[in-house]
C-alpha cells in the first residue's frame, strides 16, 4: 500500500463478531476516528490533516456483545458494504488447541470479496485465525500471536508462519496484513496512517496517542502545541519574524528591537501574550524545528543542531534532552523507526 491522493476518505472497516477484543475494536476506531481532528486542534493548523471513514461491520446490523459483555451496535451489516479501502480482524478470544474452520463462515466469504475488489485485509493477533481460514494467506507469509504458532502448524501448514515479525505486509500491492500480539495494533494503525497520508502524518499520531515504548516518558512524544491565543499585535508581528527566523544569532535581543519597547516591557507583555517567557519560546520552536529534521531527513546531528540555531552542539544536545527526555540520536531512532519504508 503506498501513500496516495485520496478523492474521498479511505473507508476502515473494523469487523465485529461476539470473539472479538472490545479494546481493540473501540481503541481502533477511536483512533481512525478522531486523530486527524484532534491533532489539527492540538497543534492550531487549519484542517484535519487525515480524514477516514470508519465504519463497524458485523454479519448482522442487530447489537450484540462481544468479550467482557462489551456492547457492540454495528454501522453496517456484511452485506451493505461491498468495499472498504481496509478490513481490519481484531484479536479473537478463541481456543487454540480447537479447529475453528466452520467459523464466521460469512465473515471469511466477505473478506476475500472484499480483497478481490481491491481492498486491504488485516488482522491482529488471534485474527489471523479467521483471515487464514478464508485462504488468503494460504502460501503467503503471516505473523500471529505466539500462543497461535501450533494452531497454525496444525490446522494451516500452507501459511508460511514467520511468528518472530509484529507487523508483516505481504501479496500483491502488500494488500494483506497480518500482525502479532494484541498490542500490535497500534503498529497497524500507524501502518495504515501513513499508507493513506504519508509517514509525517503517521509519526504525528505515534505522538499524540503516545504509541510504542513509553518507558522513556512522555516529553519524547510531545510536541509544540499552538501558541495561546492573544491579541497583543506586537507580539504576534514578532512571533510571525522568529517562526522565519528562529535560527538567527541572538533571537531574544532581535525580537526586543523589532518590538520597538523596552526589553522588560517587552519580556512581560510576551509571557501575558503566549505563556512562555521570550527565551523558552525561542528554545521550544529551535528544537521543535530540530524534530522535524531528525524524523525527515538523515543529515548530522551537528548540522541539525547549526540549522536550528546552536553553533555549540554540546549546547544543543543537552538542550534537546531537556525538553524531549532523549538525546537527538535516541529522538531519531525511535521516530525514523515508525516510519514505514
Amino acid at each position: 500500500m503506498q501513500s496516495q491522493k485520496l478523492r474521498k476518505p479511505p473507508i476502515i472497516a473494523i469487523v465485529a463478531v461476539p470473539e472479538s477484543s472490545g479494546a481493540v475494536l473501540y481503541g481502533m476506531f477511536e483512533v481512525f476516528s478522531v486523530f486527524g481532528a484532534a491533532w489539527a486542534e492540538i497543534m492550531g493548523e487549519p484542517h484535519n490533516s487525515a480524514v477516514f471513514d470508519v465504519r463497524i461491520v458485523a454479519p448482522s446490523r442487530d447489537p450484540f456483545t462481544c468479550v467482557g459483555g462489551v456492547p457492540v451496535t454495528p454501522h453496517a451489516s456484511l452485506q451493505e458494504l461491498d468495499y472498504a479501502d481496509a478490513v481490519i480482524i481484531t484479536d479473537l478470544a478463541i481456543n487454540p488447541e480447537v479447529c475453528h474452520d466452520n467459523s464466521w463462515l460469512e465473515v471469511k466469504s466477505w473478506l476475500t470479496q472484499i480483497h478481490r475488489a481491491g481492498g486491504t485485509v488485516c488482522s491482529v493477533c488471534s485474527g489471523s485465525v479467521l483471515l487464514a481460514g478464508s485462504g488468503l494467506l494460504d502460501n503467503q507469509p503471516a505473523t500471529t500471536h505466539w500462543a497461535f504458532v501450533s494452531h497454525f502448524q496444525r490446522f494451516y501448514p500452507q501459511v508460511k508462519l514467520e511468528a518472530g515479525r509484529v507487523l508483516l505486509p505481504v501479496g500483491e500491492d502488500r494488500r494483506i496484513v497480518t500482525c502479532g500480539g494484541m498490542a500490535a495494533w497500534e503498529d497497524l494503525a500507524l501502518y495504515l496512517i501513513a499508507g493513506y497520508y504519508g509517514e509525517g502524518t503517521a509519526v504525528n499520531a505515534a505522538k499524540l496517542f503516545l504509541f510504542g515504548d513509553r518507558s522513556e516518558g512522555q516529553l519524547l512524544f510531545a510536541a509544540m502545541t499552538k501558541p495561546k491565543r492573544h491579541e497583543d499585535a506586537v507580539i504576534s508581528d514578532v512571533q510571525l519574524w522568529l517562526a522565519e527566523h528562529y535560527d538567527t544569532l541572538n533571537p531574544v535581543t532581535k525580537m526586543v528591537q523589532r518590538s520597538g519597547l523596552a526589553e522588560r516591557s517587552f519580556k512581560r507583555r510576551f509571557k501575558i501574550a503566549t505563556g512562555y517567557k521570550p527565551i523558552d519560546y525561542v528554545q521550544t520552536l529551535r528544537v521543535e524545528e530540530a524534530k522535524h529534521m531528525l524524523e525527515a531527513t538523515s543529515e548530522a546531528i551537528d548540522q541539525v543542531a547549526r540549522k536550528t540555531g546552536y553553533e555549540d552542539p554540546t549546547s544543543f544536545r543537552r538542550l534537546f534532552k531537556r525538553l524531549t527526555g532523549v538525546t537527538p540520536g535516541r529522538y531519531r531512532q525511535r521516530f525514523q523507526s515508525r516510519r514505514v519504508r
